[in-house]
């Protein structure tokens, strides 16, 4: 698990003030970082470093000098420098003889540096930048953005990486929703310190593939009751709840029911068919195709003094307000419902292209409002919010964009929380397991099936 940051810019200050360490050493730390990475490339002769007027500016300057001596560089520089940084780093490569010029070439290069607009930029880029960056997202090469993409989070125009290499510390902005497809693969350059000196407190984490806990049997002298009983209840769609009961077995459950009102109904011989609640259960999956019960028979589930986790048709109702400050439940809903219950709770009445711009925001709001609660908010990254913390799962990937993979998270979350795991970690477990199956089909994801990220949890 990894600290994310909204900004670095208190860290670096404590860089300086506190360690001695100067702007200029950083930023040879920084350039560093980028070079070690390019030299770890196979096959690279040339490269293109276009820099701007400020500090990312200058880290650009500052890796064509280091990279000159091995590579054929070649710096565009698209206005003069501001920052005394950028003015210093610039003499710097005059001094040395690198090459120079103030326009961008339309060719191919081996790699391709954007060191234009840093974490510092806060308004739309010009007709001249976008222009610019679109030549670069046009040149055939290893694309490689210093610290964020130029023009990451505005309408107008961004640099599409392979690969993102962040200075110091992750920020929050590389893990909205709508970047994932921009940033390529992101990775921290080390600054010139220990990283446990340079970090400091934050609210925000990034999940890792070493966060999960599989819910391994170590004991011998058990039985099944040992191992939870989730109840999973389901209306009309029975799919929903036989996935979901599905998911719950495949991640260590001793016993799953599903509680319908149908009685001419097929389930596997392993899950067992209720009308009622039984007497031992130790989690609840509900609000999958919920249907044809009745809202006061939804209101006593809701009231059961055991841990639930709470999914689709509940998000368009008042009944979830019955749960909203029980510390056992988990919340997962997908954008479209993630909106409605900000209405119903009358936090904010938004739509959802204004949540997906500002997922954080919200769910900070939601979870500053029902403190006690843990929510898992649905997206391209998994977002859970837990009090004041967040937690972040980039794991996943378009594989999961099908009907039925909510079930499965539904079915995995109740699992671990009828085994005994807290709400909070039941939702990271269960998100993590999901996002850790759906990676054993990246090579024929167009092929997969809600029942294959079941099976796939075998094998993570």
């Amino acid at each position: 698990m990894k600290k994310v940051y909204k900004s670095v810019e208190k860290l670096d200050k404590k860089c300086y003030e506190k360690y001695d360490l100067s702007e200029d050493l950083l930023q040879e730390h920084a350039a560093l970082g980028m070079y070690n990475h390019i030299k770890s490339l196979p096959n690279i002769k040339t490269i293109l470093i276009v820099s701007g007027s400020g500090n990312n500016g200058a880290d650009g300057m500052a890796l064509a000098r280091l990279a000159d001596e091995e590579y054929n560089v070649t710096l565009v520089t698209l206005s003069e420098p501001k920052t005394t940084m950028a003015k210093l780093q610039l003499q710097r490569a005059k001094n040395l003889g690198i090459d120079i010029q103030n326009s961008i070439e339309l060719r191919d290069y081996d790699v391709v540096v954007d060191a234009i607009f840093g974490t510092g930029l806060n308004k739309e880029l010009s007709d001249f930048y976008i222009n610019a960056i679109e030549i670069l997202n046009n040149i055939n090469g290893y694309k490689i953005a210093c610290d964020i993409p130029s023009g990451l989070g505005f309408k107008n125009g961004c640099f599409i990486a392979d690969i993102t290499i962040t200075m110091g510390g992750l920020k929050l902005a590389l893990f909205n929703d709508d970047v994932k497809d921009i940033t390529g693969e992101i990775i921290v350059a080390n600054l010139g310190l220990n990283s446990k000196l340079y970090e400091d407190n934050s609210s925000f984490f990034l999940l890792e593939e070493t966060d999960i806990t599989l819910p391994f049997r170590n004991k011998l002298s058990t039985h099944k009751g040992n191992y939870g009983h989730l109840l999973v209840v389901s209306g009309e769609k029975l799919g929903a709840g036989i996935l979901a009961s599905e998911a719950g077995f495949a991640l260590g459950c001793g016993l799953v029911s599903i509680m319908t009102h149908d009685d001419k109904i097929f389930l596997p011989p392993h899950i067992m068919h209720t009308h009622h609640i039984p007497y031992n259960l130790t989690s609840v999956a509900i609000g999958m195709g919920l249907g044809n019960f009745e809202e006061d028979e939804i209101k006593h589930i809701l009231s059961l003094d055991i841990a639930k986790v709470c999914d689709a048709d509940l998000f368009y109702s008042d009944v979830i307000l019955e749960v909203l400050n029980d510390s056992k439940c988990v919340l997962t809903p997908h954008p479209k419902e993630f909106v409605s219950l900000l209405k119903i709770c009358q936090i904010d009445d938004i739509s959802v292209a204004t949540l997906q711009q500002n997922r954080f925001f919200y769910l900070q709001k939601f979870c500053k409002k029902y403190p006690d609660i843990t929510i898992l908010l649905k997206g391209a990254n998994i977002l859970i919010g837990n009090g004041d913390n967040i937690y972040i799962n980039t794991l996943g990937s378009s594989i999961l964009s099908q009907g039925g993979s909510g079930d499965v998270l539904s079915g995995f979350i109740g699992a671990y929380l009828a085994q005994g795991y807290t709400p909070l970690h039941s939702a990271i477990n269960g998100s993590l397991a999901l996002t850790l199956s759906s990676r054993n089909y990246q090579y024929n994801n167009y092929s997969l099936k809600p029942q294959d990220l079941i099976e796939g949890v075998k094998n993570i």
